[in-house]
């Protein structure tokens, strides 16, 4: 893709614009996965969806007294493209890795509940919680990895192996809520309940006639 591929460099001066509109900047370029040549001038792909992200951006830049630029450029050193994508990976791998770093502690967390015999309805929500945000997580490192960098499989495959634990934590939590905590006493059988109380023995006539 990289081979082909065009660029968007983005030039953004906020002097003159209010101190948040600095900091917006910085957080939908970063959102947009963006690498930075240097301070206020950074590269993207030159993708439809990411030109319409950039100059709704800029758009608003303008609008609160700063400066911006959009200009497409391509790169006719194979060598540098190159170089740019693997700058491109390395930021996606490092946002893997961050991901990957908080997995560990997931799965910790299960396994000392099932050790502690407290697998329940509430302790599935709380996990059920955190494997959204992982997953969120995931969705959103995955829109700015333009290239496939190489954590991006393992970073799936770790979040599906924390999906199927808690699947089976959930079944182990049905089951411990679910179980009676002792069975019934067993009815007696009938020929050991009272001749009275014995539905094949005929009641006694009160005249004395059977």
């Amino acid at each position: 893709m990289g081979e082909q591929l065009g660029w968007l460099l983005v030039s953004v001066s906020t002097a003159g614009a209010p101190a948040s509109t600095r900091v917006l900047v910085w957080r939908r370029l970063r959102s947009l996965g963006a690498v930075y040549l240097q301070q206020s001038v950074s590269l993207l792909p030159d993708l439809p969806a990411v030109q319409h992200s950039v100059e709704q951006l800029l758009e608003r830049v303008r609008a609160e007294g700063g400066t911006a630029r959009l200009l497409h450029v391509r790169l006719t050193d194979t060598g540098e493209r190159r170089a740019l994508v693997a700058d491109f990976q390395q930021a996606a791998d490092s946002e893997y890795d961050d991901l990957l770093g908080r997995v560990p502690s997931f799965l910790a967390e299960l396994e000392s509940e099932r050790a502690r015999g407290r697998a329940s309805f509430v302790e599935v929500e709380e996990n059920e919680a955190d494997l959204a945000r992982f997953r969120s997580w995931l969705a959103k490192i995955a829109a700015r990895d333009y290239f496939d960098a190489p954590l991006g499989a393992r970073a799936r495959a770790v979040l599906e192996r924390c999906a199927t634990e808690l699947e089976a934590f959930e079944r182990e939590a049905f089951a411990a809520e679910n179980t009676p905590l002792s069975d019934p006493p067993a009815a007696p059988p009938i020929s050991a309940l009272p001749a009275a109380a014995r539905p094949d023995m005929p009641l006694a006539d009160p005249a004395g006639r059977t």
